[in-house]
């Protein structure tokens, strides 16, 4: 029996389970489980590998796509460039790392992207929003991150996104956990009032449904999108992986 899984921090309410149950069952795949491994720190990685000898792959969320990196043998290209991992494929005692986020993100919103000039605003700098700016840049679109404290020269605070930032920005990006189940109250803190039917708002939680987020953008009549299809894609693309296809 092959045993795939999931490691994050709060993972009560992951759709990988299911995903994979559903997956299993619709190509008749007898020999396979997926379980959840949540981690109160990152250290606690080495006794879960020690413990279940049977991993033959693991998928790794909130807050660990960075930090993982470390216990990993070899990291893939993309994952590399990117600087973090949300894949990983054990091949003869190895560990490697894979990034299919950026490959979900940018399956997802390519067939909702119009033909205009489209520059991004991504809020949020953690390991997901990593993988989001490497897929705009692999589709040539320019972008800005938001952060509360800005580091770099290029990145925006949420104090200086004015009507002009927001109108010269017609897609937008939540990469923060702000607004996921349990905690859907809560929201990216940006002036919605500048929204219009122009702009794609796009949140990457998928849990619940709409967002706080989004309901906003909804309102100033922008283009929405959850982040459950990337999920999916990037679900499928992890399996193929593990199961050595190319992608």
């Amino acid at each position: 029996m092959k045993l795939y899984g999931l490691i994050g921090k709060n993972l009560d309410h992951s759709f990988s389970p299911e995903f994979f149950k559903n997956k299993f069952q619709k190509e008749k795949i007898n020999d396979a489980s997926y379980k959840l491994f949540p981690l109160s720190d990152i250290p606690e990685f080495k006794l879960l590998i020690q413990q279940n000898k049977d991993l033959s792959g693991l998928n790794v969320t909130i807050p660990y796509k960075q930090s993982i990196i470390s216990y990993l043998d070899e990291l893939d290209l993309h994952a590399r460039n990117i600087g973090a991992v949300n894949t990983i494929q054990f091949v003869n005692q190895k560990l490697i790392g894979y990034n299919t986020d950026y490959l979900g993100f940018m399956d997802s919103l390519l067939p909702i992207l119009s033909s205009r000039t489209i520059k991004a605003l991504i809020i949020g700098k953690g390991g997901s929003s990593l993988a989001v700016a490497y897929a705009l840049k692999q589709l040539n679109i320019d972008f800005k991150f938001i952060t509360r404290t800005p580091v770099d020269l290029n990145d925006l605070s949420y104090s200086q996104l004015d009507k002009t930032t927001i109108t010269n920005h017609n897609l937008i990006i939540n990469t923060t956990p702000l607004g996921m189940f349990p905690n859907i109250s809560e929201y990216p803190l940006i002036p919605y009032q500048y929204l219009t039917k122009d702009h794609l708002v796009y949140d990457l939680i998928y849990n619940p449904e709409k967002t706080q987020f989004l309901k906003f953008a909804k309102e100033y009549n922008a283009i929405t999108k959850n982040g459950r299809q990337m999920l999916e894609i990037q679900a499928d693309y992890s399996w193929k992986i593990w199961n050595n296809f190319h992608i």
